[in-house]
C-alpha cells in the first residue's frame, strides 16, 4: 500500500521541553473513534480528538483501545482554519482516567485543522494532526527518529 506524504509545519512552542521540528507526515487510515471523534494512530497510541466550538477532549488508548492513563502529561492543540494564518493555541489539562480537555474561544468549522502535541510522563512526544468534520481522517505524526518511505 502506497502513502501520501504531506509536509506539516510544526510549531516551534511544542511542550517547551520537547524538541520536535517539521517533518514529514504519512498519511493515517482512522482507528475506530470510541467517543464520536476523529481517531487516529501517532506513534504507539490511539488519540481521538472531539472537537466542539469552544472545547477540545482527546482521549489516549493503545493499540488495543485500553485507555492510557494521563496524569501528569503535557498537550497542546494548535487551531487553524483553511489557510488563515490566524493559530489558536489550547492547553489540554488532564482530566479523567486517559483524557484531556482544553476551552478556548474558538469555533470549529469545516477546514478547521488541528495539530495535538503530546507528552506523557517518561515517553516521547507525538503529534498527531486531525480535521475534525474530515471523516476520511487526517495525517497523524510522531516525535523521535524518521525514517524516509522505501522507494
Amino acid at each position: 500500500m502506497k502513502h501520501l506524504l504531506r509536509n506539516v509545519g510544526l510549531c516551534a512552542t511544542l511542550l517547551a521541553a520537547v524538541p520536535v521540528g517539521a517533518h514529514t507526515a504519512k498519511q493515517s487510515d482512522p482507528v475506530k473513534a470510541l467517543h464520536g471523534g476523529q481517531s487516529l494512530a501517532a506513534g504507539p497510541y490511539h488519540l481521538e480528538l472531539v472537537a466542539k466550538d469552544g472545547e477540545l477532549v482527546l482521549y489516549v488508548a493503545d493499540h488495543s483501545d485500553k485507555a492510557i492513563p494521563t496524569d501528569g502529561a503535557k498537550a497542546k492543540a494548535t487551531i487553524q482554519h483553511g489557510y488563515e494564518k490566524a493559530k489558536i493555541q489550547v492547553e489540554l489539562e488532564p482530566s479523567g482516567e486517559n483524557t484531556l480537555k482544553g476551552t478556548g474561544e474558538f469555533t470549529i468549522h469545516p477546514d478547521t485543522g488541528i495539530i495535538v502535541f503530546l507528552r506523557l510522563p517518561e515517553h516521547e512526544a507525538y503529534a498527531a494532526r486531525f480535521t475534525p468534520r474530515d471523516t476520511k481522517g487526517g495525517a497523524a505524526q510522531t516525535g523521535g527518529h524518521h525514517h524516509p518511505p522505501k522507494h
